[in-house]
């Protein structure tokens, strides 16, 4: 036995992940422990009080090469948050509808029968709660999710400069719920892959548009990468369409059309506004 073992004094390494860097926290307790968890005399010495227990908790250090909570990285590029903050867009007016219809009813029910207290406005409540119930359910139906948006921290330094007005509105559009719309840039990929005309692929097959990127090219240049998951379209119906796609989403843009992993493809549309 070590003499801080006989001292009763030990030392307990806890990591913490939080921000406490170099810090120890030392908490000293007098213990009178109970006979059967004394020291035994059969290591040679007698019985001895453990007094003075000493904890000592050192915590890691924080590494300071990691990113802050508001970055993060990504195949070694940082990856800023949304910064468009709350927008009402982004907001599912079906669960709104389908929140306050229902608790309107349920309440408007309950007051009804006196279960609860405001039967005057019972018929109030089941007035507007039952349509707005009707309406939430209808837009859930009808909602169409917004897509992710991974955005890189040097795009979002060029998106206000060189970011096509376009291009701003295609960002926006694909990242708000949208209602009675099929898929995201539905209009668009109508158009140029002519869904059901001579030379045009059948609906079924439409790509679908799973995400979007907000990246910067080799050149410097701001792009906007559209991510399309499409199993029975191959890459070359997507490179038939470059220039659609470039013409589309137009002026001052040039498409680049690729694989990406997964099976998905990538279409990229460039802003051709060089930074200053």
């Amino acid at each position: 036995m070590s003499a801080d073992a006989a001292a009763g004094t030990g030392i307990i390494f806890c990591p913490s992940r939080y921000s406490l860097a170099q810090r120890r926290q030392v908490l000293s307790l007098n213990w009178n422990p109970p006979t059967h968890l004394r020291t035994s005399s059969l290591l040679g010495r007698p019985p001895t009080r453990l007094r003075n227990v000493k904890f000592v908790i050192v915590t890691n250090a924080v590494d300071s090469t990691q990113p802050s909570s508001s970055t993060v990285t990504l195949s070694g590029k940082a990856i800023v948050p949304d910064d468009d903050g709350f927008s009402i867009t982004k907001v599912s007016f079906g669960v709104i509808g389908l929140a306050v219809g229902c608790t309107l009813l349920s309440y408007g029910f309950g007051a009804y029968f006196n279960i609860l207290p405001g039967s005057e406005w019972s018929a109030l409540m089941l007035t507007y709660g039952f349509p707005l119930a009707i309406i939430g359910m209808a837009l859930k139906y009808a909602e169409l999710k917004p897509v992710p948006c991974i955005t890189y921290a040097d795009a979002q330094a060029l998106r206000e400069t060189c970011a096509t007005p376009i291009l701003k509105q295609v960002r926006d559009d694909v990242t708000r719920f949208r209602y009675g719309d099929e898929q995201h840039l539905d209009e668009a990929l109508k158009r140029i892959f002519q869904y059901g005309l001579g030379g045009g692929i059948p609906r079924r097959n439409a790509p679908v548009l799973k995400m979007i990127r907000e990246e910067v090219t080799q050149d410097g240049k701001y792009s906007l990468v559209l991510v399309f998951q499409a199993k029975a379209l191959q890459l070359s119906d997507f490179e038939q369409r470059q220039a659609k796609f470039a013409s589309f989403f137009g002026p001052g843009i040039t498409a680049e059309v690729g694989k990406g992993e997964n099976g998905l493809y990538e279409v990229q549309l460039i802003s051709n506004t060089v930074p200053q």
